[in-house]
């Protein structure tokens, strides 16, 4: 089993969301038994929507669980150097010398409009390994896009 880093504020996150999640399953069994009281089932829609919800949410759980289960968290305070690893925050110039700042994190707390980019994105997975005073090359749609490491820490 391949392990899913991330950081604990993503691990509580998911297990906040797991919670939720196993809490609705008993609204969704008496939505399903009121439905079934109803009558005929194959024109019954409260009851196929409660029977579709309950299919979306045992497949969110499952996912949820999976992915707590072979959670890696990893506290970036802990790190240190000037080498980009998971867990650290890059600044990076681009080609007009802009500052821009990234966390890499983990799949389910990335959000690129906060700044924290996924270890498994094009510009993360450019980055990790590389030093301060590094440049490296970023293939996306648009093209081509180079980047100068200019500061990681670790907060």
């Amino acid at each position: 089993m391949q392990k899913v880093p991330m950081l604990a504020e993503g691990y509580e996150k998911l297990t906040t969301e797991l919670k939720a999640l196993r809490a609705e399953r008993p609204q969704i069994v008496d939505a399903i038994e009121e439905a079934r009281a109803h009558g005929d089932l194959s024109e019954n829609a409260e009851y196929h929507a409660a029977k579709e919800r309950q299919g979306q949410v045992e497949a969110q759980i499952a996912d949820l669980e999976d992915k707590t289960s072979r959670a890696q968290i990893i506290d970036p305070t802990t790190l240190s150097g000037d080498r980009v690893v998971f867990g650290a925050t890059v600044t990076v110039l681009d080609d007009e010398d802009k500052p821009l700042t990234y966390q890499i994190v983990g799949q389910p707390e990335a959000d690129a409009k906060q700044g924290r980019i996924s270890y498994d994105s094009p510009l993360a997975r450019a980055l990790i390994g590389k030093s301060v005073g590094d440049e490296v090359e970023v293939t996306v749609p648009s093209g081509d896009r180079f980047y100068l490491i200019d500061k990681v820490k670790f907060v």
